[in-house]
């Protein structure tokens, strides 16, 4: 806002305006604000964070895209060369596969139309942001293993991600904003809605020097979940949840969703679970860390055992590839006793884990060389552990052949079983890696048509109102296929921006 003085001394205030007002600045904010600005639009984007801590959730993903594809053949047209690709088998990724997959990890509770269109628009959205600038490759040390032959076999329905990660992702999105016109305000956090004979005409805003309004025709709501709220999350998630740690931006407290609902907008998806995955617990700077970002991970425990502070298991950890379990696993360690656990290796299997997450500056493990000297150092029951570990080794089915490339059926038939990948915890060094819940973000968002035009309960457009991201709810629900969120931010994102 600012003032006019006329020669007579006559004050008139102004409004700041533009034609599209963008409302965070992540991955789905940067996608609606750069379909917008493709079509002529004037666009101004509000972001919460300083510059420097900017960039939502995405900023702190591994930038993983899960899109539909037809293998290798395919994907090389869009991601960056790479020597590996003459030794590499991507197999295809169908989308029906896809649907089915988002089908699955949701038990049926996924928004079917939303589904479709996530499914349907993920490969050509990801070759638009290419075609602007955003820079992919397929996703070497995170989602292939090394064949007998000296190749790569990708697997998991996840292949393409980023360059640079979350941090290569949003740094493509600001440079391909500022070719294209888009003006991007820091420090300047949207504190509600202004709503005129019915329609949503702007925002009101705060930053760290003022207050005051920006009038638009549209305005698209990309301000992120309420994971970053311990009142909301215990509110909506349940007891306990405020004690989780929040992986990425702290900026995602809710209130713009609180916002839009108090405007007329009806809630969607599923308010009452979230991303969740397995985090460094021990780590002094578990929540927000702007330099390791995604690496505070644990991604592999399909590789070993989890075990809580008694010893015991809870989970399947090879009951699917990862990408269809991290995403709840979190959970399931928010209800172990001290919300902690621990992801037990020994020294055949903690080769194969993944070094930007356990090799990383400041990792906590704890390592002996015998079962016995690990329970005590780590904190865990011994006699638990030893039962645990004795137990699960003599239950593996030794006839079926260990490959992390395919769901091997080595199986543990313990209780809980372990479905895959299930190797004897017999040769030390022993290591123990402590985890506890590191939340995402959260299911529950605004309900929305295939275009992110927020409804009301009726259901009506509230018309000049958008969502897309995680404001978005009715795409997930108890758990995510991995790589599905930016792949979702994108889609919908350029949906918004594209009509607004």
């Amino acid at each position: 806002m600012y003032t006019i003085v006329y020669s007579d001394g006559a004050e008139e205030m102004m409004m700041n305006k533009s034609d599209v007002l963008v409302v965070g600045g992540g991955n789905a904010g940067f996608a609606a604000a750069l379909a917008a600005a493709e079509r002529g639009r004037k666009v101004v984007l509000l972001e919460k964070a300083r510059e420097a801590a900017s960039g939502g959730n995405s900023f702190y993903t591994a930038g993983a895209t899960r899109i539909s594809h037809d293998g290798l053949g395919e994907v090389i047209e869009f991601v960056e060369p790479d020597d590996r690709h003459a030794v590499t088998e991507v197999p295809a990724y169908t989308a029906a596969e896809y649907l089915a997959d988002l089908s699955k990890v949701s038990e049926g509770r996924n928004d079917p139309e939303l589904s479709a269109v996530l499914v349907s628009e993920s490969n050509p959205t990801l070759r638009w942001l290419q075609g602007v600038g955003l820079k992919y490759r397929l996703m070497y040390e995170r989602q292939a293993y090394r064949t007998q032959d000296g190749g790569y076999l990708f697997w998991g329905g996840l292949h393409v991600g980023n360059v640079g990660g979350g941090k290569g992702l949003m740094a493509d999105h600001r440079a391909a904003a500022e070719r294209m016109g888009v003006e991007v305000i820091y420090d300047c956090a949207a504190t509600g809605l202004i709503q005129e004979d019915g329609r949503v005409s702007g925002v009101r805003y705060r930053t760290s020097t003022e207050e005051g309004e920006f009038r638009a025709e549209s305005v698209v709501l990309a301000s992120g979940g309420f994971e970053a709220s311990p009142e909301l999350r215990r509110e909506h998630l349940g007891e306990g949840w405020q004690n989780a740690k929040v992986r990425g931006t702290p900026g995602n407290t809710g209130e713009m969703i609180l916002a839009a609902l108090e405007a007329g907008a009806a809630k969607g998806g599923d308010w009452s679970t979230c991303h969740s995955v397995a985090w460094d617990a021990w780590h002094p700077e578990n929540e927000g860390n702007l330099e390791l970002t995604n690496q505070l991970t644990r991604g592999g425990y399909p590789l070993g055992i989890v075990v809580n502070t008694e010893g015991k298991r809870f989970v399947d950890e090879g009951a699917d590839y990862r990408n269809y379990t991290y995403a709840k696993y979190g959970r399931d360690i928010l209800a172990q006793p001290g919300s902690a656990a621990f992801q037990i290796f020994d020294a055949s299997s903690r080769p194969m884990l993944r070094a930007e997450e356990y090799d990383m500056p400041g990792v906590s493990v704890v390592t002996a060389p015998t079962l016995a000297e690990l329970a005590q150092k780590a904190g865990i029951s011994p006699e638990g552990l030893a039962e645990t570990v004795q137990g699960f080794n003599n239950s593996i089915a030794e006839d079926a052949p260990f490959d992390p490339n395919v769901k091997d059926g080595r199986r543990a038939d313990t209780q809980p079983p372990k479905s895959n990948w299930a190797r004897s915890i017999a040769t030390g060094p022993f290591y123990a890696f402590p985890v506890t819940c590191g939340i995402t973000f959260t299911f529950g968002g605004l309900k929305t048509d295939t275009w992110g035009r927020v409804l009301t309960e009726d259901p009506e457009p509230l018309e000049g109102l958008y969502a897309c991201g995680e404001a978005l709810g009715g795409l997930f629900s108890g758990n995510y296929p991995g790589g599905s969120g930016l792949a979702a931010g994108a889609v919908f994102g350029r949906r918004a921006g594209s009509i607004a």
